[in-house]
């Protein structure tokens, strides 16, 4: 929390627009409340999304991906998202039960731009959704059926500062503790962390679907 006597906090929606100045006509204009025919070549070619959600334990943002396209497009107002197989924490579907707004950030490989979607989301499995988005002959565990409110697209420049698809970068497994090193960690060694990462990669090619 900020103190409050912080001289340097911004506290209103009027000291926080000084600060930034007014949106551009192209960072206005580029907001749909459907998904226009440029949205959606865009978002056909995703493979991967950011699903943010909020409930009453807080919010939550977790990743979503598939062979693109990631989502199937209804209708130009309907997105559906299928839900893979994972760790069974729910915690995405839990707040959604609670409260079905929803944003999703969507990424292509290689491109800077990115797209955001923001909706509503209801939980369904009816059958024909189900085997519609059916992956390796295995049908999501249920579908997010999302009905949009507003899409745009957020230009590159937090990727140009990120570097995050820079050749050099292609490859390159960061020098951060491993998942089974975090687990360790996390529960004092009851944990095998070595053991978990010997059996990650195979657990993993088995239940990708």
């Amino acid at each position: 929390m900020t103190p409050p006597d912080d001289p340097h906090a911004i506290r209103d929606l009027a000291a926080l627009e000084a600060l930034f100045g007014t949106p551009s006509e192209a960072a206005l204009r580029k907001e749909a409340s459907h998904l226009h025919p440029v949205y959606r070549q865009w978002i056909e070619a995703s493979p991967f999304a950011v699903l943010a959600t909020i409930g009453p334990g807080g919010l939550d943002a977790s990743p979503r991906g598939d062979p693109a396209p990631l989502v199937a497009v209804q209708d130009e107002r309907t997105l559906l998202l299928p839900e893979r197989r994972g760790n069974h924490r729910i915690d995405s579907l839990r707040n959604i039960l609670a409260d079905p707004r929803v944003a999703l950030l969507f990424l292509i490989p290689g491109v800077g731009e990115t797209l955001r979607v923001n909706g509503r989301a209801r939980i369904t499995v009816e059958p024909v959704l189900m085997q519609r988005l059916a992956m390796a002959g295995k049908p999501p565990q249920c579908v997010i059926e999302i009905a949009i409110d507003t899409v745009f697209f957020q230009c590159a420049r937090a990727m140009q500062r990120s570097s995050l698809w820079a050749p050099a970068a292609a490859g390159r497994r960061a020098d951060v503790p491993s998942a089974g090193a975090m687990l360790a960690a996390l529960t004092e060694s009851a944990i095998d962390g070595a053991a978990y990462d010997r059996e990650l990669p195979a657990r993993q090619r088995t239940t990708l679907y």
